[in-house]
């Protein structure tokens, strides 16, 4: 009889439906499937969660995971801690992040070492598109980014540069990914003199949770006479979760968002198959984002045609 398999599941924060949305499909499927996961979040610290999973890797090893599968907190991929765990011959598998280190473990490991990413400089891409959809007369949008040290709000921020019109400018704000960081990041910007007299056109968050903490923070900022303005603004955000971000969308409170597939679903099949049959997963797998509703839907919208929003994007 195989021996039931151990995972762990390593988390940014549980204050983000994208993250809570991790967990729950990665729990789903491990049930599913007959595998034990655990699944704890860092609070948003890289250095509690290297804490965390050194103390898993370096537990009695009747208790070690098999594997362990983690969305980076920081900075840093946790090179040091991949080189641990793969030496004490777990599975190591990084989720939204090219980790570079990967390559070099994978030449002289046992066990399966790969990434499974979002394609967040699409994402990016297609917010572009989808502002140039909706400001075509070009503007100011203000742009709200996650942490300045994530590899996904980097290249984010990238992909959007790439396909927003040169005549669409960006104010540029800062979240931690959640719906609170945004609100208090835009209540404080709305209480700046340039804030007060710009013109803003459209609101663009990183994503979801943090454009509806901006719109919150717009509906209680901005006084009585210009506030029905400002919130029938565009808003628009990223992860496209059915019951938050397409709620949103159907419901008004956004415009448009981009839906990302949960990735521990693909890694955790992936690493159920590689430690099974003792091979190597790819190296790398990138998952596929879509706009909400089609960009032709948004164009169509602005112009007063569209039925409401129902597909994503076809590519």
């Amino acid at each position: 009889m195989n021996k039931r398999l151990n995972f762990l599941l390593s988390l940014i924060t549980d204050d983000n439906d994208y993250q809570l949305e991790q967990a729950a499909v990665g729990q789903e499927l491990a049930r599913r499937i007959g595998i034990n996961l655990q699944i704890v979040y860092a609070g948003g610290d890289s250095v509690t969660q290297s804490q965390q999973l050194l103390k898993a890797i370096q537990g009695p090893p009747a208790e070690r995971p098999d594997a362990i599968l983690f969305e980076p907190a920081g900075g840093t991929a946790l090179p040091q801690v991949a080189t641990v765990a793969v030496a004490a011959g777990i599975g190591w598998a990084v989720l939204n992040r090219d980790a570079t280190y990967v390559s070099d473990l994978r030449r002289t490991s046992k066990v399966p070492v790969f990434s499974v990413s979002s394609d967040h400089r699409e994402i990016g891409r297609i917010q572009g598109r989808q502002i140039a959809a909706l400001m075509p007369a070009g503007g100011l949008a203000v742009y709200i980014q996650g942490p300045s040290e994530s590899y996904a709000a980097q290249l984010r921020s990238t992909g959007i540069q790439e396909t927003k019109p040169a005549t669409v400018h960006l104010t540029l704000l800062r979240g931690q990914w959640t719906e609170r960081s945004a609100y208090k990041t835009v209540c404080s910007w709305l209480r700046l003199t340039t804030a007060q007299k710009a013109r803003v056109d459209l609101v663009a968050a990183q994503n979801d949770a943090m454009a509806l903490g901006a719109r919150k923070g717009i509906e209680e900022q901005i006084p009585e006479g210009e506030r029905d303005r400002w919130l029938r603004l565009p808003f628009i955000g990223v992860d496209g979760l059915p019951k938050t971000g397409q709620s949103w969308v159907r419901t008004g409170l956004l415009t448009a968002t981009v839906i990302v597939p949960a990735n521990s679903v693909p890694a955790i099949e992936a690493m159920v198959q590689a430690l099974q049959k003792g091979l190597q997963p790819p190296e790398r797998k990138y998952m596929t984002p879509n706009s909400f509703p089609a960009i032709e839907e948004i164009v169509s919208s602005r112009l007063g045609r569209a039925a409401p929003p129902n597909t994503p994007e076809r590519r």
